[in-house]
């Protein structure tokens, strides 16, 4: 037996199991800072990376990134300036400025909570909510909610809503830098219903539910290697809002469950575009 023993322990040890490949949203949430260099966006919306992303300063004149904690105040040196500009023209309609929420992170990619989408620093999020001050602190950023523009149910503007609002958004909207707004539909309804000018700007403006809260503003593609999502339909997208409000009123059978979907939270990095991975180092 004591021979045996000897001849099992003169044997070479298994080699340890591979390590398990890590999902994107690790590596790319892990990073703290831009890489710098040229700006660029790669991938998809919702399955990519970005270079020489900025950081939105924290406070500016007429704006206060929200959510320190999270990083996410960076994004394409566009989307930054698109931003800065939007919180000048809030300021000509009566707002003090806005509020910016998630933008992207450093270099981009899947998030470690949250979004599906705002992984080439080409999406904001800007809170419905005038600010009442800019002087908020990081706790005070932390902790201070937006508000809703839809009422409870549904179906109806909230008391926050006004005119601004609908100024604001076709503001957004009507940049020739950005691809698409995203609002709740009722949002996009009284658009529709009190536009008395040029109606073009409406078909940027998609209805979506979770966004009456805040609007998401994306921008289109910068640079080669990233791709954009395609054009809205055509028309000003009017009759899609209203049918999203009578389904609301009375709800169609839902839809089968696409059994091939996957959260992009979900993707390794090996399924991340080839630049995507080589930004990360692998």
């Amino acid at each position: 037996m004591a021979a045996l023993a000897l001849a099992l322990l003169s044997l070479p040890l298994p080699a340890p199991p591979a390590q398990a490949e890590p999902l994107a949203k690790d590596v790319f949430g892990a990073f703290r800072q831009s890489n710098g260099g040229p700006a660029g966006a790669f991938g998809g919306y919702s399955r990519g990376c970005a270079t020489g992303n900025v950081q939105l300063p924290e406070t500016g004149p007429t704006w206060q990134a929200m959510r320190l904690s999270r990083n996410r105040n960076w994004g394409n040196p566009q989307l930054v300036d698109f931003l800065v500009g939007l919180s000048r023209t809030a300021t000509q309609l009566g707002w003090p400025g806005l509020y910016i929420g998630d933008m992207s992170q450093p270099m981009g990619g899947p998030m470690l909570t949250g979004h599906a989408s705002h992984q080439t620093g080409l999406d904001a999020d800007i809170w419905m909510l005038p600010p009442r001050s800019l002087n908020l602190t990081r706790a005070q950023r932390e902790n201070i909610s937006s508000q809703s523009v839809v009422a409870r149910g549904g179906l109806a503007p909230s008391p926050l809503w006004s005119a601004s609002h609908h100024a604001l958004l076709r503001a957004a909207a009507s940049d020739p830098r950005v691809a698409r707004v995203f609002v709740d539909p009722v949002a996009k309804l009284v658009m529709c219903q009190n536009e008395r000018g040029n109606r073009a700007y409406l078909r940027k403006i998609r209805p979506l539910g979770g966004h009456d809260y805040h609007f998401h503003v994306r921008l289109a593609c910068t640079n080669r290697g990233c791709e954009d999502q395609a054009p809205p339909p055509s028309g000003d997208g009017c009759e899609e809002a209203a049918q999203w409000i009578r389904n609301r009123i009375d709800p169609p059978p839902p839809a089968p469950a696409d059994p091939n979907y996957r959260h992009p939270r979900s993707y390794r990095l090996s399924e991340m575009p080839r630049t995507c991975q080589a930004l990360a180092g692998r």
